[in-house]
């Protein structure tokens, strides 16, 4: 592992990079500032070429392989923002790479990992996981003889990422108390902490994990890396079952904490930056920002930067990202109820259960049925989450047998 050396070695890859990648700002931001009563800073890596932090580390390891190994060429595995930054370096140094990605992957980025490797590139879509797609890329690099680029559990790829650190010191005025950044395999948090633990040993190092994929988190309590046997994939550029064996190491040494941010609770920080700062972040991007809520009683009054690391966001995943947004606020909430089957049970309902200013966001029969009731899926908006419980207490009195839906994710996408 880089020890005393790494800043000098992410300076290095520093020299390499600064002609390829975009110098993001570094802006502090007001709203941010005045919410959480401190200096907030944005490093908007979103606004990198491929959107993104991940084109660092991908051009700086390949730009460091020999003649003989651009030659064969690069494979890697990805559905997101490596495989991107593994197409543009490729289309960049007109070299030729193989980008294995799953089969579920969504054709809009399928098609922007085409876009940005042109001709250099061949996209394989192998396998329904991320696994499966791995192991298909690492069998294929073995057999053709080529370099397999690893997303993050990588020196060159750590180096690369840490190149966000000496843009951060470069431009700040003040000095950083907090530098918060996502984790997902830990290679962006390894770099930054690693350069600012030599650079700026007073700064604490905040790494942000998803509630459900927290594999760095598991791995520093378990004292080793340990494989979760199931994620949430929602924050889909941290959704990451395994940390690195590397990152592992460098997370010990380098990063202060970690905090667990639930999916729901990123939804409302994405909303919230598109609203309120016009910034369209991806659910990785916004792990920092929303972070600043369980940091708030530390950080006041001090200068903190958040790494917003991506805004490749899939605009079609937006009503899903308000759903998940109101249900954490604890607004939006799934009922199964037994109705009447017969006019004017809705309006009945309404007038026993909600209170003036709530509504009714779906109203469906579950099953048709002669009988005179039957099973209906409701869903409840409320206007202030504080009513719930007295909302509750009416609904009990109208059907004592109804079934929330809210914390049952099985029946929560089977009926929603």
């Amino acid at each position: 592992m880089y020890t005393a050396t790494q800043a000098a070695k992410i300076d290095a890859a520093h020299l390499v990079l600064k002609d390829v990648v975009r110098h993001t700002p570094l802006e502090h931001d007001v709203y941010l500032s005045q919410k959480y009563n401190c200096n907030v800073y944005l490093k908007r890596e979103d606004l990198q070429t491929v959107r993104s932090f991940k084109l660092r580390g991908a051009y700086y390891a390949i730009s460091r392989l020999s003649k003989k190994q651009r030659e064969f060429g690069v494979t890697c595995a990805s559905a997101g923002n490596h495989a991107q930054g593994v197409a543009y370096t490729c289309d960049r140094l007109q070299m030729k790479a193989v980008i294995f990605m799953p089969t579920t992957t969504p054709n809009q980025k399928v098609s922007q990992v085409r876009f940005f490797g042109g001709k250099y590139i061949e996209i394989m879509l192998v396998g329904d996981t991320f696994d499966a797609c791995s192991k298909a890329a690492k069998d294929y690099t073995e057999t053709h003889q080529m370099t397999f680029i690893p997303p993050f559990d990588s020196e060159d790829i750590i180096a690369g990422q840490g190149t966000v650190a000496v843009e951060i010191l470069e431009d700040a005025d003040v000095k950083m108390d907090y530098v918060v950044a996502t984790i997902g395999g830990g290679g962006l948090i390894s770099g930054v902490g690693s350069y600012f633990h030599e650079k700026s040993p007073d700064t604490k190092v905040i790494g942000v994990e998803p509630l459900g994929a927290a594999s760095m988190h598991a791995a520093l309590h378990a004292g080793e890396v340990v494989k979760l046997p199931v994620i949430d994939k929602f924050v889909d550029g941290a959704a990451v079952a395994e940390a690195g064996k590397l990152t592992y190491g460098y997370c010990r040494k380098f990063v202060d904490d970690i905090f667990l941010v639930p999916e729901g609770q990123v939804c409302t920080t994405i909303l919230e930056m598109y609203t309120k700062l016009a910034i369209v972040a991806e659910p990785a991007g916004a792990l920092s920002v929303s972070a600043l809520e369980q940091l708030k009683p530390q950080i006041e009054g001090k200068n903190v930067v958040c790494i917003v690391s991506g805004g490749n966001n899939d605009i079609n995943r937006m009503k899903e990202m308000e759903e998940r947004s109101l249900m954490f606020e604890g607004l939006q909430h799934y009922f199964i109820v037994n109705f009447p089957q017969r006019a004017g049970a809705l309006k009945e309902f309404i007038s026993l259960v909600l209170g003036p200013q709530d509504d009714i966001t779906k109203f469906e029969y579950t099953k048709k049925v002669n009988r005179g009731q039957g099973p209906v899926i409701i869903g409840i908006l409320l206007k202030d989450k504080a009513d719930y419980n007295v909302m509750l207490k009416r609904l009990a009195g109208y059907d004592s047998n109804y079934i929330p839906v809210n914390d049952n994710p099985m029946l929560y996408t089977l009926l929603v």
